[in-house]
């Protein structure tokens, strides 16, 4: 036992030191430059100490004029995060709309707004990581910004305006890494997860980074089998004046009678979730999406205080399926079902070029921007959509239905839409007093196209643009950061951004048509302090946005009025006390619908936008004299009763879910640590419904069991 208590204390050593290096690597980095290891972690290693801000760089949190949050790799290992949705649910402004394994996808909202997996960027580019359920296996650090993001990060592909995720890709450090992670999920899913990285040259200027993961069974859910394979290259160079790093990636799902959706029926009362663990869905349904994807950036320092950069990406995502769009249409859970059958190919390529550079007029330093960035996607069916007659069912007691007979019929890759996003940004931060003060200003100029195309097999318009918008605008923006004292950072900011509504869902009946393009607007006071080991915030936050909702009788989507949402925000993270680690907070969040059509929905609660969520994780280290190397973890999630309809008739209760697990280092005989890890998620096996937005009800999480075994080499 001495030997294990002493490789334990080896191996956190080794960590530690890992840390360090990384810690000053960023250090040394000129402020123009994004380029390298991101800001290094904040005391306890649970997020960073800072974040990219779009254009503006990397910033530390406490000086930047928004709630900004990154989740580092440490944490997505520990918490055995398997999807995006997993992160980010640490963050009590941030729900997911979808569940962990719908065949949806990965859905959020942020501050009481959507965001969707198109919307999340890679290394601050758009549209590159599949548009489903976008890998972790590649990833750093996970970013979240809180709040309007139009100024920093451009567009967002579906006009996210409740704030933006962007995924920091892994690069190699100076250390050789090769680490192995077999993995179960309950209730038969096996995996394995490949990590190797290397640096090359005399002065380690050369740097490769591969990641693989396969994994294959039955998730918690009945009969809901799910495969996962997933391949990236990540490499860098490093010189004294340029920087380059490149990326390639291929990504593929394969999931089998996945949980849907579930629509509601007018006027119902909607009734208890069901037992999370049965299927409702049927064997024959099937999802198959794959996902090729690319991007190069680079930098080039003119001098030792302006920097030129210049980044671009593609991705090309094929999917298949046969999946049900399930109606609840009695209070009782009886259920109709509808199947759609269909096949696309989505195309994106985006790229952003520009120059940073500081300078000083007088007693006032300058760090200003200049960037121009553009993002181009289409939408392509091969085959036609098909709406196929299904059957009834109910949610405790799942009925099988006969699969419904169909022929694809070839369409010759007709095209459904057409987006075409540009803009032009230019922004300055101020610094005086010796930091003590910063003001970033700037604005964007934006461009938004779209085209939605009819692709109705027989139809006279087949292949027009059925509609189309192009508009655009000047969106300024305004932060302010002051510090009154050293630790202390009292923050606000205004900002306008120019939304692509995008198109109509596939189960509207206007489906792929385009809708215009709006402008929704951020106003944001907060206050932020450091402890040193502990970090807390607060923000009151407005956000106004046009509202685009799916009529549940008609299905037509359309815009109605005006969504505007009021929050409160409280945070906390770091490390409370030596070998305890804490991340979470509270939101309190007031959404209303405004101004709509014939004022029927004034004053209305907006649907899925629950009023209170909180958020706690922990991690706390066993002293040495009991358990070495062993630490408990734990995670409650809180969601207070969401409106599922516009006037507030339907309603779902609020529900609380709690994770619990263990952790256990200890020292391989080759020297290297061994991580352990067992994880129970909702440990009470609450049924609960998890999200009543978009017009759509979520199912929650069942009980699930999650084992792995992390092997450096």
């Amino acid at each position: 036992m001495a030997g294990v208590v002493s490789d334990a204390a080896s191996a956190q050593e080794s960590i530690a030191l890992e840390q360090i290096e990384i810690e000053g690597a960023a250090t040394d980095r000129a402020p123009t430059r994004i380029i390298g290891p991101p800001p290094p972690p904040y005391a306890g290693g649970l997020v960073g100490s800072g974040t990219r801000v779009g254009v503006l760089g990397n910033g530390t949190v406490f000086n930047t004029p928004f709630s900004t949050t990154g989740y580092t790799d440490a944490l997505i290992r520990d918490q055995q995060s398997q999807s995006l949705i997993d992160v980010v649910t640490n963050d009590p402004s941030v729900r997911a709309i979808s569940s962990a394994t719908s065949a949806a996808g990965d859905q959020f909202y942020i501050r009481g707004f959507p965001v969707y997996a198109s919307d999340v960027a890679f290394d601050g580019l758009y549209g590159l990581v599949d548009r489903r359920r976008p890998s972790l296996y590649n990833v750093e650090r996970v970013e979240v910004l809180k709040g309007a993001s139009a100024l920093v990060n451009g567009i967002s592909p579906q006009g996210g305006i409740g704030g933006s995720i962007n995924l920091i890709p892994k690069r190699a450090d100076d250390e050789p890494l090769t680490r192995i992670t077999p993995f179960f999920v309950s209730r038969s899913q096996f995996g394995t997860a490949v990590d190797v990285g290397r640096r090359f040259g005399e002065a380690k200027e050369w740097g490769m980074r591969v990641n693989g993961v396969y994994r294959r069974g039955e998730s918690a859910i009945d009969r809901e089998r799910l495969e996962f394979g997933f391949g990236s290259i990540g490499a860098d160079y490093r010189g004294e004046r340029v920087r380059i790093t490149a990326d390639l990636g291929y990504q593929s799902n394969d999931s089998r009678q996945s949980r849907s959706f579930l629509g509601v029926a007018p006027g119902i009362e909607i009734p208890r979730a069901p037992d999370l663990t049965l299927n409702q869905n049927q064997p024959y349904e099937f999802q198959r999406t794959q996902t090729r994807f690319g991007a190069v950036r680079a930098e080039y320092d003119l001098t030792a205080d302006t920097t030129v950069y210049a980044a671009f990406g593609t991705r090309t995502t094929r999917e298949s399926a046969l999946a049900n769009f399930p109606t609840l249409t009695t209070s009782a859970g009886d259920v109709d079902a509808l199947f759609v059958r269909q096949n696309y190919i989505s195309t994106a390529s985006t790229a952003e070029t520009g120059i940073r550079t500081r300078f000083a007029t007088g007693p006032i330093a300058h760090r200003a921007t200049l960037s121009a960035a553009g993002y181009w996607t289409t939408t392509d069916y091969p085959k036609a959509i098909q709406f196929l007659p299904g059957g009834t069912s109910t949610l405790d007691d799942p009925l099988p239905m006969p699969q419904p007979p169909y022929r694809d019929i070839a369409i010759g890759n007709a095209r459904g839409s057409l987006i075409i996003n540009r803009s032009v940004a230019l922004t300055d931060t101020l610094a005086s007093l010796d930091e003590r003060v910063l003001l970033t200003v700037g604005g964007r100029f934006q461009q938004i196209g779209t085209k939605g195309y009819d692709f109705t097999p027989g139809s006279p318009t087949f292949g027009d643009a059925t509609s189309r918008y192009d508009k655009a605008a000047w969106t300024p923006a305004i932060g302010l950061v002051v510090k009154p004292l050293e630790r202390l950072s009292v923050y606000g900011n205004y900002i306008e951004g120019l939304l692509s509504t995008g198109a109509a869902p596939s189960t509207a009946s206007n489906a792929n048509q385009a809708l215009p393009p709006t402008i929704a607007d951020q106003k944001e006071v907060g206050v932020k302090y450091d402890f040193g080991t502990v970090g807390v915030s607060a923000a009151l936050f407005e956000i106004n946005k046009p509202n685009a909702f799916q009529d549940p009788t008609t299905r037509n989507f359309a815009l109605n009025g005006l969504q505007r949402n009021r929050g409160i925000e409280l945070s906390l993270f770091g490390e409370v006390v030596p070998g305890l680690r804490l991340i979470g907070g509270v939101a309190f969040t007031d959404g209303r619908l405004v101004r709509t059509e014939g004022g029927a929905f004034d004053g209305k609660v907006a649907p899925g936008v629950p009023v209170t969520t909180a958020n706690l994780y922990g991690e706390y280290d066993l002293p040495p004299w009991f358990a070495q190397g062993l630490t408990l973890t734990g995670r409650l999630i809180h969601t207070s009763s969401q409106f599922y309809d516009q006037g507030n008739l339907q309603r779902i209760p609020d529900w609380t879910r709690v994770d619990l697990g263990l952790r256990y280092t200890v020292l391989g005989p080759w020297g290297k640590p061994v991580t352990l890890r067992a994880t129970v998620e909702n440990v009470a096996g609450t049924n609960y419904w998890a999200a009543a937005a978009e017009g759509l009800l979520t199912f929650g999480n069942p009980r699930t069991y999650l084992v792995s075994a992390q092997m450096d080499f």
